[in-house]
């Protein structure tokens, strides 16, 4: 089934001309089905970007999909126009009664503040705990996966020397995990961080699934509550890390040359995309996990998660 996505989104056009099936909303109420509910709660400071990025994945998916956009309410963004996120956005406030099949927070270029610093942090304190009892399953990205694992359990994100930037090997570490169905034992990753979650730090509640022996984790599985964490940007476009890496050298950043991203390491080159196929295996296997085991009545999700919340996370 197409994903439906809010009437007149701008990344609804770049949509149609990759292929990607827009469900109208004539059609979707005919349809004698319930769609999965998937919330995406967008920190990115170029949030049209994100937007495209994450509708992408999750529209490939042979089941229907209604993609809800979510902001932070006591945060004011920069980048994105107003007219934007007042037509399309709703606020955790408004959406914090509904339940979600699934529910996606990305990462934010805030990764160097500790957590607390964060002028936010109160309200992602909220959202996190509130993801436990309204949504079945959880997709954390990058500082938001770092986030969560703080939040949930205490696993500090530790300082880099230099930042992980560019495209790098991983490893397939659990071939049999329904989320890996279809996975290479090695393939490729877009990774920008100047922190890192490490192995030693993680509590028994952790189940690793991807790993790169220059970088690091990747993703996590956390069986309460169905939590995936990964913490470099597989959802990448081809051009992500070029706009980035252009970004911080006008800024005066000290930033390297992202490796193994521009051909002959020549910032003029343009760069190829090595992990596309896998992004999409990655969200369409979490997309049939949720669809597999979310309670039929919606309003059933996170109902039995009430009583061990509090020992659990």
């Amino acid at each position: 089934m197409p994903i439906r996505i809010p009437d007149g989104l701008p990344s609804r056009a770049a949509l149609v001309r990759e292929g990607v099936q827009i469900l109208d909303e004539s059609i979707a109420v005919r349809q004698d089905i319930r769609p999965l509910h998937i919330g995406l709660l967008n920190l990115m400071p170029n949030k049209i970007a994100t937007e495209t990025q994450i509708a992408r994945l999750i529209g490939a998916s042979p089941l229907q999909v209604e993609l809800t956009l979510v902001r932070i309410g006591s945060h004011t963004a920069k980048n994105t126009p107003e007219e934007h996120l007042i037509n399309f956005y709703h606020t955790w406030d408004e959406v914090k009664h509904r339940k979600f099949d699934g529910f996606i927070i990305t990462g934010a270029p805030i990764e160097t503040l500790p957590f607390e610093d964060v002028t936010y942090w109160q309200e992602m304190q909220q959202i996190l705990d509130w993801t436990t009892t309204h949504v079945h399953s959880s997709f954390f990205v990058c500082w938001g996966a770092m986030a969560a694992a703080w939040h949930f359990h205490q696993v500090p994100k530790r300082p880099l020397e230099e930042k992980a930037f560019g495209v790098y090997r991983h490893r397939n570490l659990v071939p049999a995990s329904p989320y890996l169905t279809g996975f290479s034992d090695d393939f490729q990753v877009s990774v920008s961080r100047w922190t890192e979650v490490r192995r030693e730090d993680l509590t028994p509640d952790f189940e690793v699934l991807m790993e790169s022996q220059q970088t690091g984790l990747c993703l996590l599985h956390e069986a309460f509550a169905n939590r995936l964490y990964i913490f470099n940007h597989i959802e990448y476009d081809s051009g992500t890390l070029a706009e980035e890496y252009f970004r911080d050298v006008k800024a005066g950043a000290p930033v390297a040359l992202p490796r193994n991203y521009f051909p002959d390491d020549n910032p003029e080159n343009k760069p190829s995309n090595r992990w596309r196929s896998h992004a999409f295996l990655l969200f369409g296997n979490w997309i049939n996990q949720v669809y597999q085991t979310t309670p039929f009545d919606i309003q059933d999700i996170g109902e039995e998660r009430l009583v061990t919340r509090g020992e659990n996370g």
